[in-house]
């Protein structure tokens, strides 16, 4: 059945929050959300988490109306979680569409800042990387990886943005418009290099905020040297295709 787009009821802005195998961390962070944003509505997208974590965000939704949650049938990769959340929104009539990690590793309460931040820039970027921003728990090896990769993508790519890696953002909903997401070729980290560099080429202002980044409370990080070297490749990829 195809879903119709509809005005969202009171709200601008929605959370989009990818989850899988996350029970210790959705309902707590899915209360923080909305405790932070009194205004904001969440989307919980889980894909099939076996520990039953969709079960609990149905749970909350059940109880309150601006919670939302999209079951998909198996893990795909952050990247097509993401743009699953993103067309809902978009169908759904949000302006405002926010993303970030569900194990507090993107803490909310910096959620009313990116959505002030969103007056002046089309995009907003929660950043490590520039001066009051930083990281939490992370080793030395982990910090030179992610800095040193989100250096190296913006050298090869030729944009200013200092934290090209990060998950922590807010797009106004004609950026995503704009992007046309069933294009889009990268998941996992090279999703988020991938959207900031087609917002970017496509005349859009995007704003940097500082965030400090707390390594995940509960569970393991899905955070590999492989995966972000990984990401590191698919940015020559990015360079070339044809969306220029």
């Amino acid at each position: 059945m195809t879903e119709t787009r509809t005005e969202a009821p009171g709200n601008r802005a929605l959370v989009c929050l990818p989850t899988y195998n996350e029970k210790d961390n959705v309902v707590p962070m899915v209360e923080a959300i909305l405790g932070a944003t009194p205004d904001v509505d969440v989307l919980v997208i889980d894909d099939n988490s076996p520990d039953g974590t969709g079960q609990l965000a149905d749970a909350i939704a059940a109880r309150e109306p601006r919670v939302k949650v999209l079951h998909r049938a198996g893990k795909e990769g952050l990247g097509k979680a993401y743009l699953a959340g993103f067309d809902r929104a978009l169908r759904q009539g949000y302006e405002l569409v926010l993303e970030m990690d569900a194990d507090f590793s993107h803490d909310p309460k910096y959620l009313p800042g990116m959505l002030a931040a969103s007056g002046e820039a089309d995009l907003v970027l929660g950043s490590r990387n520039i001066p009051g921003g930083g990281t939490v728990n992370w080793g030395i090896l982990r910090k030179v990886i992610s800095r040193g990769g989100s250096l190296y993508a913006r050298t090869i790519l030729g944009i200013p943005v200092r934290d090209l890696t990060g998950g922590f953002k807010c797009f106004h909903r004609r950026v995503l418009e704009s992007i046309d997401l069933p294009t889009v070729e990268c998941s996992g980290y090279a999703f988020q290099i991938e959207l900031t560099y087609r917002t970017l080429r496509r005349g859009f202002r995007v704003k940097e905020i500082p965030i400090v980044f707390v390594d995940r409370r509960v569970g393991q990080s899905k955070m590999s040297k492989r995966i972000v070297l990984e990401a590191l490749r698919k940015v020559w990829s990015i360079r070339r295709s044809t969306f220029r």
